[in-house]
């Protein structure tokens, strides 16, 4: 079964946009921005830092296992 999402997706999309919109700004961090839009939406910096690093995996800007890979890994191993 999968995991209930507590934020629906437009919201997620929204929030991640305006992350990386601030972040073009000089002069501020990722956790700053994260605690300033996470705020505004009612999204935890914490939750909202986690989701822009997974949007950044799963598009191939960051180190990591994309979803759609870890999915298909854990389907496998079932």
């Amino acid at each position: 079964m999968a995991a209930l999402r507590k934020y629906p997706d437009e919201l997620r999309q929204r929030a991640i946009r305006l992350v990386h919109e601030a972040e073009a700004e000089p002069g501020i961090s990722r956790k700053a921005v994260c605690r300033r839009v996470g705020q505004q939406l009612g999204i935890s910096p914490d939750t909202l830092r986690g989701l822009v690093n997974r949007e950044e995996i799963d598009a191939g800007e960051r180190p990591g296992i994309p979803m759609e890979t870890a999915a298909r890994i854990a389907e496998l191993e079932r």
